[in-house]
């Protein structure tokens, strides 16, 4: 049975209709907030100035030439970067230097100017820190102290749950395929929620690391799979815009993460209130049907056929038998070869961190309105090709800017943004049309994986900048570049059906026709041919 002609299901129910609307929406919400989890660690680990705590109470303070009877007075005076010590005299009399990672007490109890050659003594800071709370009232590196000799704890923050989204997107593409497509759904959007909140009710650091680490495989795993979901549901005539979209609910939870920052300055409770945004979503997820192509596979047509009536009738459509359509011989063609390219994203723009964060959730969605625009015209390998390469250069063209000309490499890191993020977003479509049914959800969530390893090496690259200024951008630019460049040898899936398994995939990819599927007519065609045949099911 040719289960490509199943794609003559939406010339009957509608491609795009009032019920696909209606579960996209329902989907596409969760995405903004795994986009807000993703990104959440921007804030929950920020590391603001510090000093050690002196190892008692404070009667005056000496910065430089500044006086003040409160540490917490001096820090609009500190620069970042310098390592300026602080001058207190304790009520006891004592004289202490304080530095970020370092206490000195001065053997001359009666001095009190700022430079001083004579003898000190040298202690850890066994007391805690003093933070600038002038920006963020608590951090993750504030609450537990994730600085100087602790700080690569907090550096560890990221990777490790980048690492959690690289699992994520294997086993839940794995069980996927297997358990179905709604199931996994109901759990990873369970999980987001609920390991979400426990994230704010952590104790320590390492309990912290593992509520994150379960969150990230959650999110991933919703990710990969909603995406699957709503390609399935979504006729070919709209298949592109919707599942390309999606990317952009999640770009407007990068967004949603800058605002929040902005007004709560408190990790815990913005962890919270983060989290919420999930809970529409678990109240309305029990509505999401199975999509016909997975039933199908696993040969549940009767539950299939449930599905088709119920999406015919909110589209105010008629119907259409499984039995006469799966019984055609149609030709398609759908690629058997996937491939999937990471790249490292680490730029620094400098400024106002809220607003950086905004811009790069903003320019992701006119990249994604880039992407529908030129897939349907020009295919998917041509634009997947076109972005990638554009990639390349931008990082080229970012390495010659002078520095003193922030404006034109802000502009110059939102293009590579721009053109990165419409390969990225593409790449997910492209696989899932490539991939049968039966491994679609696997083929995605794998590719996923080795996105995910460029963003658990992304922050690393960064200290490449010490053996050249420019080493990120060279080695992002030759890894886009290489990329395009292999794209070549990958087939178009423009207009091709979505197969269900291996040997329809191979036979349809040796047919080189296309299915189509352009009017009703098509449909009407095929009812009058079953009509004729007697062997046919009615």
């Amino acid at each position: 049975m040719g289960s490509s002609n199943l794609e003559l299901i939406f010339d009957s129910v509608g491609h795009f209709g009032r019920y696909q609307i209606f579960l996209y929406f329902i989907c596409a919400f969760q995405n903004i907030s795994c986009g807000i989890h993703y990104l959440a660690s921007v804030f929950l680990s920020v590391s603001p100035q510090h000093t050690c705590r002196p190892p008692g109470n404070v009667s005056q303070v000496l910065f430089q030439d500044l006086s003040t009877w409160q540490l917490e007075d001096i820090w609009t005076q500190v620069s970042v970067g310098r390592e300026d010590h602080i001058l207190v005299q304790l009520q006891d009399g004592e004289v202490w230097e304080l530095t970020s990672c370092q206490r000195f007490r001065r053997d001359d109890q009666s001095s009190l100017d700022y430079e001083y050659s004579g003898r000190k003594s040298s202690f850890p800071c066994l007391d805690g820190y003093i933070y600038d709370r002038s920006k963020w009232l608590s951090t993750v590196v504030t609450q537990w102290d994730l600085v100087c000799n602790r700080e690569w704890l907090g550096r560890l923050i990221q990777p490790t749950f980048m690492f959690g989204v690289l699992l994520g997107a294997v086993i839940f593409g794995y069980l996927s395929d297997r358990a179905g497509r709604r199931l996994v759904l109901w759990a990873s959007s369970t999980g987001v929620f609920l390991f979400g909140i426990a994230v704010a009710f952590t104790f320590d650091y390492y309990s912290f690391i593992v509520a994150r680490f379960l969150l990230a495989i959650s999110g991933s795993g919703y990710l990969v799979v909603v995406f699957v979901y709503v390609t399935e549901f979504a006729g070919m005539k709209s298949r592109t815009w919707a599942s390309i979209h999606l990317h952009s609910f999640f770009a407007f939870g990068t967004m949603v993460v800058a605002l929040t920052g902005y007004f709560v300055r408190t990790w815990w409770i913005y962890q919270i209130v983060l989290s919420s945004v999930t809970l529409p979503f678990i109240l309305c997820c029990w509505m999401l049907p199975e999509t016909p192509f997975w039933l199908i596979s696993g040969g549940k047509y009767e539950e299939a056929q449930k599905v088709i009536d119920t999406m015919a009738k909110w589209n105010r459509t008629r119907s259409c038998k499984l039995s006469e359509l799966l019984s055609l011989d149609h030709d398609g063609s759908a690629g058997c070869l996937g491939f999937y390219t990471f790249s490292l994203n680490s730029v620094h723009l400098g400024g106002s961190e809220y607003l950086n964060l905004f811009l790069m959730g903003v320019v992701e969605i006119p990249a994604y309105v880039f992407v529908c625009l030129g897939m349907d015209r020009v295919g998917r390998r041509n634009i997947l090709i076109f972005s990638l390469l554009s990639s390349a250069v931008t990082n080229g063209v970012i390495m010659v800017i002078p520095k003193e000309y922030h404006f034109w490499l802000v502009v110059a890191t939102m293009a590579g943004k721009f053109f990165i993020g419409a390969a990225f977003g593409l790449i997910y479509l492209y696989t899932a049309e490539l991939y049968p049914t039966i491994v679609r959800s696997l083929a995605v969530g794998s590719g996923s994986t080795v996105g995910r390893v460029g963003s658990i090496v992304a922050p690393l690259c960064i200290y490449l900048s010490s053996i050249w200024i420019f080493m990120p951008q060279l080695l992002v630019g030759t890894l886009a570049l290489v990329s395009g460049v292999l794209t070549f040898l990958l087939p178009e899936t423009l207009r091709r059906p979505l197969t269900t398994t291996w040997e329809e995939t191979e036979k349809e990819s040796s047919s080189g026709k296309l299915l189509s599927t352009t009017s009703n007519t098509v449909l009407e065609n095929v009812a009058v041919e079953n009509s004729e045949d007697s062997s046919l099911n009615k």
